[in-house]
């Protein structure tokens, strides 16, 4: 059995496609290198990330598979499920080796696995974006919290700054401990020191950090939305596969 392992990035798994290339041996197992190596093996190769050969894999691929199907390969990156990188490698290896497009190649397996994880990711995405709900602070930035099951946020930062470009904003992912923010001509990764405040829990900012008419707007939403609801119309098994229970929290019109 040979194991590949590497430093865990999208750079890195290129960069162990390439290698598999050059020494014409590609792995049974790919491993993060911290992680423990099974009792037996036959080899270890371990792969250094090499911009280079990444770059020189990503042109490969670009010419043979449609934007639809790259943005689909980012998105299982970015599922951070335990199989994923393996499940890409193995995707990438026959991308390559096929003398045609295999991307709609659903009776693979593989290419099928690739095509339902991205799907699930890119349906995390969209849920961000429908029931991130916004607080203004006393600074005037407004401030949304989720926990999203992906690492999905990447996938979101230009919708937000397409949409909200004349407004400072921060989103914040309290799973992953890491966000965005937006001072109204950059955007920039940030995180913070402490999690120990309640906002990164509940998703509620304390009412001395609100904005003076946060409050207000926020009893006007709850207002709106209870009186355009129609009692007689209610499903409440469908309203919670549209709107899963576990964003409640975050949703003003919930709380």
């Amino acid at each position: 059995m040979t194991i590949f392992q590497y430093d865990h990035t999208f750079e890195g798994l290129l960069t162990a496609l390439f290698d598999a290339y050059k020494r014409k041996t590609f792995p049974d197992m790919l491993l993060d290198r911290n992680e423990t190596l099974p009792l037996f093996y036959d080899e270890v190769h371990e792969v250094t990330t090499d911009n280079e050969k990444a770059e020189r894999v990503w042109k490969a691929l670009k010419k043979k598979l449609s934007r639809t199907a790259l943005a689909t390969m980012t998105h299982c990156w970015l599922s951070e499920t335990d199989g994923a990188p393996y499940l890409l490698l193995k995707f990438m290896q026959k991308v390559v080796d096929a003398p045609i497009s295999v991307e709609t190649n659903f009776s693979d397996p593989d290419i099928l696995a690739v095509a339902q994880l991205g799907k699930k990711v890119n349906d995390e995405k969209h849920r961000i974006l429908q029931f991130m709900r916004f607080q203004k602070t006393s600074e005037g930035i407004y401030y949304g919290i989720m926990d999203p099951i992906y690492n999905v946020f990447p996938l979101t930062i230009r919708h937000f700054s397409d949409r909200f470009n004349d407004q400072q904003w921060l989103i914040y992912d309290s799973r992953r401990h890491y966000g965005y923010y937006y001072n109204g001509k950059e955007i920039a990764e940030i995180t913070f020191a402490s999690h120990k405040e309640a906002h990164f829990t509940t998703g509620k900012l304390n009412d001395d950090i609100l904005d003076k008419d946060e409050k207000l707007f926020q009893t006007l939403w709850k207002s709106y939305f209870k009186a355009i609801c129609i009692k007689e119309r209610l499903n409440p098994a469908k309203h919670k596969k549209d709107m899963p229970v576990r964003y409640w929290k975050y949703l003003t019109e919930k709380n």
